[in-house]
Formats: structure tokens, sequence, C-alpha cells
């Protein structure tokens, strides 16, 4: 009876773990969420978007540039993902960090097909430095309380279907 106990437990809690945080080598979990203020970046229309706006929702901040290679290999899976049916309560900002005009920023989403994000300017680059980043794409998740609880440094594939069960656990 003992062995079967244990058994169980060693199954669930290996069960709960490789659902808690997908198998992706850039994908940093962090256990004590953060909270900041003041999270406030532009629209094409250089008007403010606050994140406050949005607590209630799983908020996806993806920091990235047009001259950016790893960029323009994860930004068509992140359009997908935008319109992923799985995550109704789903709200992504790609935000260019780039400091590129509007044009450029829009010839970069036609020529990649992006059709379900808009576009989003970090133009004073505040926001790359509030959240330390260190190079882009680097992604950052809010959860619906809005806090940061998980980084992504790097590319991924946000069609990854491990991934998306797991971001359903947070919508």
């Amino acid at each position: 009876m003992k062995l079967l106990i244990i058994f169980i437990y060693l199954i669930t809690t290996n069960f709960s773990y490789a659902l808690e945080k997908p198998d992706l080598k850039n994908l940093i979990l962090i256990k004590n969420p953060k909270i900041y203020e003041e999270v406030i970046f532009k629209d094409i229309n250089q008007k403010n978007v606050n994140l406050d706006d949005f607590k209630g929702k799983l908020v996806i901040l993806n920091f990235w540039a047009t001259w950016c290679a790893p960029c323009r290999d994860e930004m068509p899976s992140l359009d997908d993902l935008q319109s992923n049916t799985k995550l109704n309560n789903l709200k992504i900002f790609p935000i260019n960090i780039g400091q590129e005009d509007v044009s450029k920023t829009e010839s970069f989403f036609k020529e990649l097909n992006i059709k379900n994000l808009e576009i989003y300017f970090d133009a004073p680059i505040t926001l790359a430095k509030k959240f330390s980043l260190r190079g882009v794409p680097t992604t950052i998740i809010f959860n619906k309380k809005g806090k940061e609880f998980v980084r992504i440094m790097g590319s991924i594939d946000f069609n990854d279907e491990e991934f998306i069960n797991w971001l359903k656990l947070y919508n």
C-alpha cells in the first residue's frame, strides 16, 4: 500500500510540474510574480495604452524590432496565438522597440501577413529599461491580476501545443 501511495504521489507531482511549465528552454517561470507601475506604450496612432486597463485578461507583451531575424521568425506564430479560439481571454501587444517609423513597421507586418495583431511602440524605450530587457525578442506574460509571471528570452514557436495547453491554465 505504501508503494502505491508513493507511486501515485510521484506521478501526480511530475504531472503537475509538467502542466506548470512547458518544456521550453528559454521560458522562465517567476516564482513571486512582479507588479509594475505605469506600464504605458503607444498604439499606431500615438495614443497611450495602459496595461492596467487590461486586468482580468491574460496579457502578453512581445518586444521586437524589424531588424531582428528571430522576431521575424516568431511573429507569424504569435499572430496565430492571438486568434487561437482556445485562448479567448488573451490580449497580445507586440511592441516595437527598434525606434522604426510606422511605415517600416506596417511593411514588416504586411510582409509577414500579420492579420490578428495590432502595432504598438515603445518609442522612448521606457519599457525596455523598466523591464531590463537584454535583447529581442523578449516576451513577458502577465496574469489576470496584472503581474508578470513568465518571461521568455528569445524566440519560441507560439503554436507549440504544449505551450498553448499550459497557457490555457491561466486564461
